[in-house]
């Protein structure tokens, strides 16, 4: 099979949940003699202007995997945003109008499209991730029967788009991380001709973790909760911030929070000595910091994997996750590896449990541990992708 991969834009080094997963995924397939591409645009990352061709067209190669960068097409950003602070404030539904300024002034590539319009005989599928951005929508319609989606989806305004649901329903495949993404796609998309199934997403496995040593580098001694990942509100960290903080008003123990990753956040006066932030750490001293834990805590209300727990559970520490997020509370319940709350009582309460049950929270996380060997691991991906991946080829064939 031959397989080309599109996102919006691609660099090893870049970040975000659907970049690491894309990564990953062409490397191990790539390993497993899984010949592929990557096309994508010549913006930089998320996080740059959309407007700007960074990288200059053409192809590319890294670690052995040709990358073929198009250039993007100047966009209006003020129609744009408008648009999109409507979706963000879940203001719907949008008019036809206000749907065609998202598709058409987000981040888009003529160029790109006409190259997969070209050479579709010469690729057996397209893997298009994820789902809101504009190669999707565009690429998908130009090969709709080898076009396949890992959408990521989560519960929010943008997947209730009609021009969405037209061009979904169309696909040959689609991916889910887990059962309540594929629920809600079913929800809200007509999938009856969409061959979709729930495979999930690999993890790297081979971690080494040691409590030990993260407390005696960063001088930590106290039992703490951590928390991974981005420190911005849309991860929810406020929730749990504000939690905390109450949980330290009503509890008068030496219980911290820790915090890594990036982005800074404001803290009650209450509890800035029993929060200790590390921003930026590496590898290492992240799965130290999670081994060292009681648990960790991810708040985010909307995930549709969520690797930061998929790594607690590596390193044998139980998790807790908020009520409305379905998918980190499907894999918590699932593995029998974690809690999760709903408002405050709920969370104070298992804080308390991993506290004075140790075994019971080292089972757990035990249990979660298992859990990610037994169905993330990359070779139990690769093996169910290359078998998905053949399967719609070969009904294309029959065809």
């Amino acid at each position: 099979m031959k397989l080309a991969f599109i996102m919006s834009w691609f660099g090893f080094d870049i970040p975000g949940g659907a970049e690491m997963e894309l990564k990953g995924l062409v490397t191990h397939l790539k390993d497993a003699g899984v010949e592929l591409e990557i096309l994508t645009t010549c913006v930089k990352n998320f996080y740059t202007d959309w407007n700007e061709n960074y990288y200059k067209p053409g192809n590319y190669e890294e670690k052995g995997i040709t990358i073929r960068r198009f250039k993007v097409r100047k966009r209006d950003d003020d129609k744009f945003n408008k648009v999109n602070e409507k979706l963000m404030a879940n203001e719907l539904p949008l008019t036809d109008a206000e749907e065609e300024i998202y598709t058409e002034e987000m981040v888009n590539s003529p160029d790109l499209y006409k190259y997969i319009r070209e050479n579709k005989d010469n690729y057996d599928l397209f893997i298009f991730i994820p789902y809101m951005f504009g190669p999707t929508y565009h690429g998908i319609k130009e090969v709709p029967e080898k076009a396949v989606m890992i959408p990521c989806f989560h519960d929010e305004s943008y997947i209730y788009m009609r021009r969405f649901k037209e061009a979904f329903k169309h696909v040959a495949g689609m991916i889910f991380h887990a059962q309540p993404e594929s629920d809600l796609a079913h929800r809200v998309y007509d999938l009856s001709k969409v061959n979709a199934q729930v495979l999930g997403e690999g993890v790297y496995t081979e971690v080494e973790y040691d409590a030990k040593r993260f407390r005696e580098k960063f001088n930590i001694n106290d039992p703490f909760v951590l928390y991974a990942g981005r420190k911005d509100a849309g991860k929810n960290i406020y929730t749990l911030i504000k939690y905390f903080s109450e949980y330290k008003k009503r509890n008068k123990n030496d219980v911290k929070l820790v915090l890594i990753g990036g982005g800074e956040v404001q803290l009650p006066e209450n509890i800035k000595d029993d929060v200790i932030d590390l921003g930026f750490v590496d590898v290492q001293d992240k799965f130290d910091a999670c081994a060292a834990a009681e648990l960790l805590c991810q708040p985010s209300k909307n995930e549709s994997f969520s690797l930061v727990v998929m790594e607690s559970w590596l390193c044998e520490r139980p998790v807790l996750v908020h009520d409305k997020c379905n998918v980190t509370r499907y894999f918590a319940s699932t593995a029998n590896a974690g809690l999760y709350f709903d408002n405050y009582f709920e969370f104070e309460g298992a804080v308390e449990y991993v506290l004075n049950n140790k075994e019971e929270a080292a089972e757990m996380g035990r249990n979660g541990r298992k859990f990610v060997l037994d169905n993330f691991a990359w070779d139990v991906i690769v093996d169910k992708y290359t078998k998905y991946f053949q399967e719609i080829i070969d009904k294309n064939n029959i065809v």
